[in-house]
């Protein structure tokens, strides 16, 4: 098993544990909007680009809409662990580019709950996430009015990029991860009060 569906299982088993209804970090989506969301991106290739692009969205929202309230939970659930099928294009991708994907999400369901705390992470999970979040990082931190630098807290730099008032955030690679899609993080923040808060505040989609 890939380190991919083993963070896959590891996401379906959470959502079978909080239920349907439970919160997420994906403002204003329940764990049925989130699993419906994963089978959308997965199984429907009419409906998948609208995730990205918002001409498309639109359509997108309303067939993600019709999955979640139209399908079964435990057949949601299910589509979700079996991954993505034969026609995906990301069927091929899937060791590479869900990794990050069923990481971010099960943490937008782990952190979204009363009492959650920091995993220990399995060291090839944890060692996928390093090399994603620089990549990722330098697409979502464009629109911060600052120089963000991220670093690991035995100091070594994963990413620097942007112009202005230098920030400088640590946090192990998870975290930064997670710090740099817009989602509740661990990490420490260093610089300017105003630069820090607009790094804090600046939004951080694809």
């Amino acid at each position: 098993m890939s380190v991919a569906q083993r963070e896959r299982a590891a996401l379906v088993a959470t959502m079978r544990s909080v239920g349907p209804d439970a919160p997420t970090l994906c403002e204003g989506w329940t764990t049925r909007d989130l699993a419906a969301h994963l089978v959308i991106r997965e199984y429907r290739v009419d409906a998948a680009p609208g995730i990205l692009i918002p001409l498309f969205a639109g359509h997108t929202a309303k067939v993600q809409d019709d999955v979640a309230r139209n399908t079964e939970w435990n057949a949601i659930l299910d589509k979700v662990a079996s991954g993505p099928p034969l026609y995906s294009p990301l069927k091929l991708l899937d060791p590479v580019a869900n990794v990050a994907e069923m990481f971010i999400h099960h943490e937008d369901v782990r952190r979204a709950q009363p009492g959650w705390t920091p995993r220990t992470l399995d060291p090839t999970l944890a060692a996928k996430l390093r090399r994603t979040v620089s990549l990722m990082a330098r697409m979502t931190l464009a629109k911060a009015l600052a120089r963000v630098t991220l670093q690991t807290p035995d100091g070594r730099t994963v990413l620097t990029t942007g112009q202005g008032p230098a920030v400088t955030v640590t946090g192990p690679p998870e975290e930064l991860l997670l710090f740099a899609t817009g989602r509740t993080a661990k990490v420490d923040y260093d610089g300017d009060a105003a630069a820090v808060k607009a790094v804090r505040d600046a939004p951080k989609g694809l």
